[in-house]
């Protein structure tokens, strides 16, 4: 054991003395006194007469053994320097990129700030005018900046400071560490950013300042900035402070004031980007604010699983948005200060707050799936008006808010297996429906395996105003007639007008009250073509009608209806098409008929009808002149099969090639529709 102490003693004494030969200065010289700072050569920090990192005055051996740099990155960088992508680097308090530095960050660096309580403000990394940075992340590999706590508004982000243009003039203060900025250089370069995720960016400074997710002051046009996303920032993922930067493939999850935001002159253009909000308390998707120096949106989509605001215009502010997509927010404009929406150009025409936007992703979020994020959007809000064409998403739910109109000229597809829930608040039924207006279409494509449902979140009849339609063919009210509904203008000279198609739909819990005149019904038909195919509906639980035709020459074939409380099928204004197998169940008292037509007889046709009551009830109930030519009618359970409210004509209702001479002919023993056809609705 003696042995093994004396050799390790001449050990020590050995190194000690290697270390004392090539780094003989490292030690305070007398002449500096107690105080000086003495050079380590080995501790990863710049002191003493180091030149560099433990390299150069007193350490000038360590050139040759080449020591690792610190993974800390803190102070100031006044020259080029490229981190390793090895290394996990630690970022405390703030990292600044000086005039004249350059900072190098390689594919799949992960910058973590670890900030204590109370630092979050100054812990960011910026990039003086003068300064450069580069990051080289590749889709399979991206630069991370991050906070190691992972919750919103840790760290300030990345902040970079140019020497453009901007309404605050030159050498401006911003909001943030007091930098200085803006200038006359608008092709000024302050680098490039490519494939970067931050996250958890956006300390709050005070009542009115934040940082950002990236923060881009009097930014120039030469700077590029391509495929960046910002996640989870508790202030804006971007804001543009003037300059003329541009930016490319951009990604915004969860940013919980703006997504992208400008003021102070922006007019650079950013194209291709997704926003994605699925938590609620947002601001926007896009706040612009003060002059309007035109900036442009290419190809923006934004989506809201939780309502809220898409884009708002501040003072004068505006952009040119062409390839806007937007999906479930409740508000698609908000001119904050009642600013021009001549300078709100989207599409090439002038904004308008009344079109919902609603149209196909412009932007394939598949782009983004470098991003790795695991948030997905698993409902979506339908609210205002539909102006170009849109098909849902099958894996999405959707929720009905106030109504929704396919206008003029649009089409909305929905696809098999699609649920529509109207989410509605007391007081707000009457004002919840889908409507298609004339010229416009709605494309149902259901199966028997997959239906399409539109009903309630709370699964009351008359909770909602189902699905109107309106054409353009004729109706006894003339051309342009109103709608007792919306007041929608309906009916033309077309009676081939095509309003879309219909197949294996599901309509629950609709009917809602307008007053003791008018209601909605589950599907209502406005002077409907002949053109537009309906195949396989369902009618269950309405408060009113189960559909109702307004004039018209549309057909409909394989109808079911469950327990609607006034009539199941409805027509007035001369309706003049016909039914095909239609089986109505009425289990439930207080119903009024399972047919009712009331005035001008347009002799419409019911082929293959069939109807049963358990509570009594009237089946067939004809007004006025009305009439109809039934064939194979089964009728069961009724106390009164048919009743002329009027004392019209009987001869105007024929079944099976005969005039009813009385209301007592016993004529509807037809062979029974077998209700099993329709499974696929009832669940049985």
């Amino acid at each position: 054991m003696k042995l093994k102490t004396r050799n390790f003693v001449k050990v020590f004494v050995l190194m000690a003395a290697m270390t004392f030969v090539s780094c003989s200065n490292d030690d305070n010289d007398p002449d500096d006194g107690p105080d000086a700072v003495t050079p380590t050569c080995t501790d990863g920090i710049k002191n003493g007469d180091e030149t560099g990192v433990d390299c150069g005055g007193s350490c000038t051996a360590c050139e040759d053994t080449n020591p690792e740099e610190s993974t800390t990155l803190t102070g100031q960088l006044s020259e080029e320097r490229t981190l390793d992508a090895s290394k996990t680097y630690t970022l405390e308090k703030n990292y600044s990129i000086e005039a004249g530095g350059k900072l190098i960050i390689p594919a799949g660096t992960v910058i973590n700030a670890t900030v204590e309580s109370g630092d979050e403000t100054e812990t960011y990394i910026v990039v003086q005018r003068g300064g450069e940075i580069d990051i080289q992340g590749t889709a399979a590999a991206p630069v991370i900046m991050q906070s190691t706590g992972g919750e919103a508004g840790q760290w300030g982000g990345l902040v970079l400071l140019g020497d453009a243009t901007t309404t605050e003039g030159v050498d401006a203060t911003a909001e943030v560490g007091n930098f200085k900025y803006g200038g006359s250089n608008d092709a000024d370069n302050s680098g490039s950013i490519s494939y970067l995720i931050i996250k958890h960016a956006g300390a709050q400074i005070n009542a009115e300042s934040q940082y950002n997710g990236l923060t881009l002051y009097a930014v120039g046009s030469e700077t590029t900035i391509d495929n960046v996303a910002m996640i989870d920032g508790d202030d804006d993922g971007v804001e543009f402070f003037g300059g003329t930067v541009s930016a490319t493939n951009l990604y915004f999850e969860n940013n919980q004031d703006d997504s992208i935001d400008w003021t102070e002159g922006w007019n650079g253009t950013v194209t291709n980007a997704y926003v994605l909000h699925t938590k609620e308390g947002f601001s926007t998707a896009v706040e612009a604010d003060k002059a309007n120096g035109n900036p442009k949106l290419i190809n923006f989509t934004a989506v809201s699983t939780v309502g809220g605001t898409a884009l708002q215009f501040k003072a004068t502010s505006g952009a040119t948005i062409t390839g806007l997509s937007l999906s479930g927010y409740a508000t698609s404009i908000d001119m904050k200060d009642n600013g021009p929406l001549a300078n709100v150009i989207i599409d090439g025409v002038a904004g308008d707050p009344e079109n919902s936007y609603n149209a196909n992703a412009t932007v394939d979020i598949a782009i983004f799936d470098w991003v790795n994020t695991d948030t997905t959007v698993g409902s979506s809000i339908l609210t205002g008006n539909l102006t170009s064409d849109l098909t849902l998403d099958a894996n999405i739910n959707y929720l009905l808010s106030k109504n929704y109109s396919v206008e003029d000229g649009a089409t909305l597809t929905i696809p098999a297996g699609t649920t529509i829930s109207a989410q509605v608040e007391s007081g707000d039924e009457t004002e919840t429906y889908i409507v298609v207006q004339r010229g416009g279409k709605i494309v149902i494509e259901g199966t028997e395996a997959d239906p399409v449902v539109m009903t309630s979140t709370n699964d009351n009849p008359g909770d909602w105003g189902g699905l109107v339609i309106l054409g353009d063919a004729t109706t006894t009210e003339g051309i342009d007639a109103t709608a007792e509904v919306g007041d929608f203008k309906y009916g033309g000279t077309n009676d081939t007008d095509n309003s879309g198609s219909i197949s294996y739909l599901i309509i629950k819990n609709a009917g809602a009250q307008i007053n003791a005149e008018s209601q909605y019904n589950g599907l209502t038909l406005y002077a409907v073509g002949s053109e537009t195919t309906i195949d396989n509906v369902a009618m269950i639980d309405g408060e009113d009608d189960g559909v109702e035709f307004f004039g018209g020459t549309v057909s409909a074939s394989n109808l079911y209806f469950e327990n609607n409380q006034d009539d199941s099928i409805d027509w007035t204004e001369g309706w003049n098409g016909t039914v095909t197998t239609a089986y109505v169940l009425h289990n439930q008292e207080g119903f009024s008929t399972a047919v009712e037509a009331d005035k001008a007889n347009g002799n419409p046709k019911l082929i293959n009808f069939t109807a049963v009551s358990t509570v009594g009830g009237t089946a067939l109930q004809f007004k006025a002149t009305s009439g109809a030519t039934l064939t194979n009618v089964s009728l069961s359970g009724y106390d009164t099969n048919v009743d002329m409210k009027d004392n019209g004509p009987l001869e105007n209702v024929i079944v099976d090639g005969t005039a009813l001479t009385t209301v007592d002919d016993d004529v509807f023993n037809g062979t029974a529709v077998d209700v099993a056809i329709f499974a696929w609705a009832t669940g049985n």
